[in-house]
């Protein structure tokens, strides 16, 4: 029983090794492994070799594949080159198997020691995520020690080399064994480097082939069972992938034989011959299936169509709950979403004007009803947010889980105001039959306008973080208050000339005007976490009184 435990912690600490290293790398790298592949995506071919890259560094092609996803869900790339994507992030994870099939234990402590030193020494800085990284790749080369020294002496045990010989008789059971085992261990790697032990030690090089094709089935089961919560553009991905493995299963079993007796004369290690067969499938999947991507990808849309995830406005449909396993990754996804609270604001800012002019009373309502939307959407943002670790958030990463809050918040308080106006508007003018004087509804107009391109200019901010336009952004606040400033009192101007228009609606439009500078302050907030993460945002606002004033106080 201790020798059983010694094995599934070692299997345990392997899977926990890779965990570190996926975070490491994508805490470290992650921006720029999502400009790689958002880069490769010219062909299908540089596709796949991205995704060989990337997977390879990340050792998850779970995390590459909602990488991935994230651009389908955006509309930036086909599904067809998603999925080439992924045939080269399983040849990636391949290939990794092959290299920690050597006896690389010698670098453990090497690892250890470095990342250790460097993630206590360094903490919360991109060297001590690379420390991270190292500790992770050091446990790695630890666990698949412990998982050798383990399987030697559990498969001494009589009972177990029973048990071992009697998986001889069925490849079908074998497979269902090695997919069983590797969504168990969530770690196809650990898998496929069991199965090599044993074949060197107990069970005949036919049931380690065996486990190693039911290892790829289970990993793609995996992405599944992993994204089923998620949007259907995430689930696409995996259930791609998935088929790839389908098919490609149902080839290798008949291919298995030829391929025994042409490596055997070349090498007569079964363990690894083990892990060169899990390279090989994965290449054989790849050249097959790389120029079937489009046919694949029409199979998936019917399987798994849009369509079917399309709802109403208030669903959050970028927040994938799949993704919080990757913080980097929901920070994107949640930066998604809250560009898509700002797109419901704009509408409902945009209809203000359309309202006025047309006293459309049905149009006043329904863009009402869109401030439940913007509402629905900051409390799912906002709880999604609290669900993300942060403690494995880099810096960078923090300031962008503060700056997405603050966005949503704002956004928010627009919707509200926003919806107030639209009430006073329909109180005070439409059902009361009032209209604004011609200059009035100029100014109305042109400070509407403002407040639009302000907005843009905001999302922009907050999509990229451009400082320049932050500061620009900021300056708009002091010209939009200038603005309503002279408007106030050129409407008090017309009052003093009797305007009856003026007079009729002469709380709403100072109400009106007051309520759009109070949305620009709020659109102008988004500059500020920017222009303070950038050092350039003046302390004070407050000028320092002359000495002798000073004194007389």
């Amino acid at each position: 029983m201790k020798h059983l435990l010694d094995l599934l912690a070692a299997i345990a600490l392997l899977v926990w090794g890779t965990h570190l290293v996926r975070n490491g790398v994508l805490r470290v790298f992650g921006s720029n492994l999502r400009q790689i592949l958002a880069a490769s995506m010219g062909n299908r071919f540089t596709a796949a070799l991205s995704g060989l890259g990337v997977t390879a560094l990340v050792q998850s092609s779970t995390a590459t594949a909602l990488i991935t996803a994230s651009f389908v869900g955006r509309g930036l790339i086909a599904l067809p080159a998603a999925l080439a994507v992924m045939l080269g992030a399983d040849i990636g994870t391949s290939l990794m198997a092959v290299v920690f099939s050597f006896d690389l234990s010698w670098l453990s402590p090497l690892f250890i020691f470095l990342g250790v030193t460097l993630f206590i020494s360094r903490q919360g800085t991109s060297t001590g995520d690379f420390g991270r990284v190292l500790i992770g790749l050091g446990l790695m080369l630890l666990a698949l020690r412990l998982i050798s020294s383990s399987t030697n002496v559990l498969t001494q045990n009589p009972a177990v080399q029973l048990m071992l010989e009697s998986l001889t008789s069925d490849l079908l059971l074998e497979i269902l064994l090695g997919a069983t085992l590797a969504v168990v261990a969530y770690s196809r790697l650990a898998v496929v480097l069991q199965a090599s032990s044993l074949a060197l030690q107990v069970v005949g090089l036919d049931v380690a082939l065996g486990i190693v094709l039911g290892a790829n089935l289970g990993s793609g089961l995996l992405a599944v069972i992993t994204t089923a919560k998620s949007g259907v553009s995430t689930r696409q991905v995996p259930l791609g992938n998935l088929l790839f493995k389908v098919f490609g299963v149902a080839i290798a079993i008949w291919l298995i034989p030829t391929w025994v007796r042409f490596m055997q004369p070349l090498v007569q290690d079964p363990a690894t011959l083990t892990v060169l067969f899990h390279l090989s499938f994965n290449l054989m999947v790849g050249a097959l299936f790389i120029g079937l991507t489009r046919p694949i990808a029409a199979l998936v849309n019917r399987l798994l169509p849009l369509q079917a995830d399309k709802g109403p406005l208030d669903r959050p449909n970028h927040l994938d709950p799949s993704a919080l396993a990757t913080p980097s990754l929901a920070i994107s996804c949640a930066a998604r979403e809250a560009m898509h609270q700002a797109d419901v604001v704009e509408t409902m800012l945009r209809g203000v004007v359309t309202v006025i002019k047309t006293n459309d009373l049905q149009l006043a309502k329904d863009l009402r009803k869109l401030d439940d939307t913007v509402d629905s959407l900051y409390s799912a943002i906002k709880y999604y947010l609290t669900k993300i670790s942060r403690q494995q958030l880099s810096e960078a990463e923090g300031r962008r889980w503060t700056d997405i809050i603050s966005f949503t918040i704002n956004m928010e308080q627009i919707g509200d105001t926003v919806e107030r106006v639209l009430l006073d508007i329909e109180d005070k003018k439409i059902r009361k039959g009032r209209d604004f004087s011609e200059a009035g509804m100029a100014e109305i107009t042109e400070l509407h306008a403002r407040l639009l391109d302000n907005l843009r200019l905001g999302m922009s901010v907050f999509l990229n973080g451009n400082v320049r336009d932050a500061q620009r952004l900021l300056e708009e606040k002091v010209r939009f208050r200038d603005k309503e400033r002279a408007y106030a009192a050129t409407h008090l101007d017309r009052l003093s000339d009797m305007s009856q228009q003026s007079m009729d609606t002469s709380a709403l439009h100072l109400d009106l005007i007051s309520d759009l500078k109070r949305i620009n302050s709020h659109i102008c907030s988004i500059a500020y976490p920017i222009l303070d993460s950038a050092g350039v945002l003046a302390p004070s606002r407050l000028r320092e009184p002359p000495s002798a004033d000073v004194s007389r106080l």
